[in-house]
């Protein structure tokens, strides 16, 4: 109970600056950072194997929603990129 409030502190100035820093990128940087950001959250897929196939059962369980989250943010982000591209295409 002696880390919470440091462990806290520590997310929430992750969440103040991650926020900042999100809402500062221009329109035209935003194909290439999601594409950085399906790279992360294909890391993000291995760890979460990882974790899944512990046999503590509540950190297999949120292993597997981290698995979940992250293969949905993976093909999400492959599709919104793909359409942003397909925008860049010369049309016939």
């Amino acid at each position: 109970m002696d880390a919470f409030i440091p462990l806290l502190t520590i997310f929430l100035l992750a969440v103040f600056v991650g926020f900042e820093i999100i809402t500062k990128v221009p329109p035209l940087l935003h194909t290439p950072l999601m594409s950085g950001s399906n790279a992360i959250s294909g890391i993000t897929i291995i760890g979460a194997m990882i974790a899944a196939t512990t046999p503590n059962t509540l950190t297999t369980a949120l292993g597997f929603c981290a698995l979940v989250l992250a293969a949905t943010n993976v093909v999400g982000g492959f599709l919104v990129t793909h359409r942003m591209l397909a925008m860049f295409k010369k049309k016939d």
